[in-house]
């Protein structure tokens, strides 16, 4: 049997020129419309469905329960349950609400930045890496506490130009492969890229397993993911356009429901 690289699977699949150094707007472009919205579970086979609805069996709630424990440590330090209590309905539904302006940094902030913000200017302790097993053990419990709650990012007018940003990123052609993000998850979303089907690309899954990490990750790790698969530069986790671009996102896919930990391939 003849292997064919996936890169070619890409090229046949696009028609893009693998080589070509333009970069087109997209910015007449209308938005998927909120009709059509469906989350990646709807692409998933069976399997994976059943896997992520079973929480004994989802390997994401393994980071979850860490989360649980880093939330209520009482290792005689300030600690996040010091201020907040997973019963409060305004804080348990926190998680739909990101990203979103923050007044103390005057910029736009995720709840990975919430986090940090916290720990640094109310518990007086040092930050935590992005990805790190801490963040990602607190983000997906205080992501799994909105679990079933629709996405519902405000686009409030300090965050309007982050909005744009992230859209036109998302409908512009870039990296060696010249693509843009819509391409696949708007013109071909339910079609084939080799053995896998291609979603819509929301995010309200995140933090998620993967069965290609073989661990829980952020939105931003798939997003650095998603660049390098077509040839263009990866940008550093918590970035400005890493930010604007899961706004967008967050706000594309309003009304579809937090399944943190998800199950994605």
């Amino acid at each position: 049997m003849i292997r064919i690289p996936g890169i070619v699977w890409v090229m046949l699949l696009f028609s893009a020129p693998l080589w070509s150094d333009e970069v087109t707007s997209f910015a007449d472009r209308e938005d998927l419309d909120p009709v059509l919205v469906q989350s990646g579970y709807e692409w998933l086979t069976p399997e994976s469905k059943a896997l992520q609805d079973d929480e004994f069996e989802n390997p994401g709630w393994l980071w979850v329960e860490r989360g649980r424990q880093l939330f209520a440590s009482d290792s005689g330090e300030p600690s996040c349950a010091s201020c907040h209590q997973t019963s409060d309905l305004i804080f348990s539904s926190s998680a739909t609400r990101f990203p979103r302006w923050s007044d103390s940094q005057q910029t736009l902030i995720n709840l990975e930045g919430q986090i940090n913000q916290c720990r640094e200017l109310r518990m007086a302790r040092e930050s935590f890496a992005l990805e790190s097993s801490e963040m990602l053990s607190l983000t997906a419990f205080v992501s799994q506490l909105a679990r079933g709650q629709p996405v519902n990012v405000a686009l409030t007018e300090e965050v309007k130009p982050f909005w744009q940003a992230g859209r036109d990123y998302f409908f512009r052609r870039k990296g060696q492969m010249n693509l843009a993000c819509s391409q696949c998850h708007d013109e071909r979303a339910g079609q084939r890229l080799r053995g896998d089907l291609i979603s819509q690309g929301h995010p309200n899954g995140f933090p998620l397993y993967r069965y290609e990490w073989q661990s829980l990750g952020s939105l931003h790790r798939r997003l650095q993911d998603c660049d390098a698969g077509i040839r263009a530069e990866p940008q550093p986790l918590g970035s400005e356009i890493y930010l604007s671009v899961e706004l967008y996102l967050a706000w594309r896919a309003g009304g579809l429901t937090l399944e943190s930990p998800a199950i994605r391939r």
